[in-house]
């Protein structure tokens, strides 16, 4: 049974843990074991981190012979994304030029993740500037989809759905802009988080300036797991408060209780462009929220497409200030690729304009909230199309437009603040497929709560083999 620990969930492995019946030694060298079977043809960990990790579990080990309090990832093996500071390892976003910026403190989910007793085993990939939904950099090479060669992993998180879905951690980080957890743990076959802005705190130390404002508005930290109770526990640790972030809210994880039965709008086809097997995901999720007692109607959330436009006329007008510079001076040619296919993509605005895009987003969050208070559940595609070819974005103009296309569900719901869990549902071909559930604003336990509801009903498994 201990040869197969890399299977069990965060939730399993913390309970073994606490009551003695493995050890974190155990399940940590499971997990290292798995990395060196798997990592050399997915690619995902591009830092392994064995000897730290094997000391912090002989720690947590000590800790729990002592009869000490532990925390509730107490000696569980997780991932870190390569963006964020994890003290004594580089940040380098997937960037040549950042090889040896090595940090010198824990951003707040590393250090949230170190007070709740976890083992971080190893640093996960992303795209140059974690800015595409593929991951590919010239520093640590492609990381390959589990599921299938041919299929991207997504991006940027795509380094860890893929180590989540091939049994390399029970719990990754990542974080979503525009579905980086989202579209990740979508393309993987995996459970994927974004939490509401201002849930989990976030600050990287390295960082010469702070975020700008669409990032401030709209960019997340989260977990991506196996299961949705795995995502429970990854958001009640990640989400513990950090004075370095003037934005993070002290919102309690478990709001009052919704009237039953409850609410659910699902729309498989919010734009008129959804594949028929993603239309079909939405509407099996639909059933089985029924099943499960929800009262489920087919409709729109207001102002769809035009909150997913509006992603785009705000966050890369503003991209083309800051980011954009850095990335043609310092990223690949992939990555510069895929800016100006973005930057191409959306119209160029000037200050004014702007500015009266953000007064317009109220507007789409205020239409999407009344919305939510008869529909305190809606159902989504991830995207309208299955995942994607790899290396799509680096292909001619139309497809390039297509593909952005596509991406609508993930874009509307960054831009309305909601939070919004990715649930696997099943596999098509060699592809797998889910949805999106989304709820209120802070209302990540309505998420969790239909999400379980739909998982019960997948027919897909995780962790896996890589296949071919």
């Amino acid at each position: 049974m201990h040869r197969d620990l890399w299977r069990w969930s965060a939730t399993e492995l913390g309970q073994a843990i606490g009551d003695r019946s493995i050890s974190s030694r155990e399940a940590v060298q499971a997990s290292l074991d798995r990395i060196a079977a798997v990592n050399p043809t997915v690619n995902a960990v591009v830092q392994v981190l064995a000897d730290e990790a094997l000391a912090a579990a002989d720690q947590a080990d000590a800790a729990v012979k002592a009869g000490l309090a532990l925390g509730p990832l107490h000696g569980v093996p997780v991932t870190v994304k390569v963006n964020i500071d994890q003290r004594g390892c580089a940040t380098t976003d997937g960037v040549v030029a950042f090889r040896d910026g090595i940090a010198t403190e824990d951003h707040p989910v590393v250090a949230n993740l170190r007070k709740a007793g976890a083992v971080i085993v190893g640093r996960t990939n992303t795209p140059a500037f974690s800015h595409r939904w593929f991951t590919d950099n010239d520093l640590h090479g492609a990381t390959r989809n589990p599921w299938s060669r041919r299929l991207t992993p997504g991006g940027s998180s795509g380094g860890a759905a893929a180590a989540v879905a091939a049994g390399m951690g029970a719990i990754a980080h990542g974080n979503d802009f525009g579905g980086s957890i989202r579209y990740p743990a979508y393309a993987c076959g995996v459970a994927g988080l974004r939490p509401t802005p201002g849930r989990i705190p976030q600050f990287n130390p390295s960082w010469k300036k702070d975020a700008p404002l669409t990032a401030q508005l709209m960019a997340v930290q989260g977990p991506l797991a196996r299961s949705i109770a795995d995502l429970r526990a990854g958001l009640a640790v990640m989400a513990a408060g950090d004075p370095r972030d003037g934005n993070w809210m002290p919102v309690p994880l478990e709001g009052a209780r919704l009237h039953h039965p409850i609410r659910a709008a699902i729309a498989p086809d919010p734009d008129g462009s959804t594949a028929p097997e993603v239309r079909d995901a939405v509407r099996a999720a639909g059933r089985a929220l029924a099943d499960a007692g929800y009262l489920v109607e087919e409709v729109t959330p207001p102002r769809f497409s035009e909150a997913a436009q509006l992603w785009h006329e705000l966050v890369i007008n503003e991209e083309q200030r800051f980011l954009a510079p850095a990335m043609r001076q310092f990223g690949d040619e992939k990555s510069r690729r895929n800016m100006d296919s973005h930057i191409a993509y959306a119209p160029k605005l000037d200050g004014d304009q702007i500015l009266a895009g953000f007064a317009r987003r109220l507007g789409i969050m205020r239409a999407w909230q009344l919305f939510m208070e008869r529909y305190p559940v809606v159902v989504l595609p991830v995207s309208h199309q299955l995942p994607f070819r790899n290396g799509l974005d680096q292909e001619s103009e139309p497809e390039v437009r297509a593909m952005i296309d596509a991406q609508q569900p993930l874009l509307a719901v960054a831009v309305v603040g909601c939070p919004s869990v990715v649930v696997p549902t099943g596999v098509v071909g060699d592809s797998p497929v889910g949805v999106q559930v989304v709820a209120g604003r802070f209302r990540e336990d309505v998420c969790f709560d239909a999400a379980q509801a739909i998982e019960a009903r997948a027919s897909i498994r995780t962790p896996i083999d890589p296949r071919e």
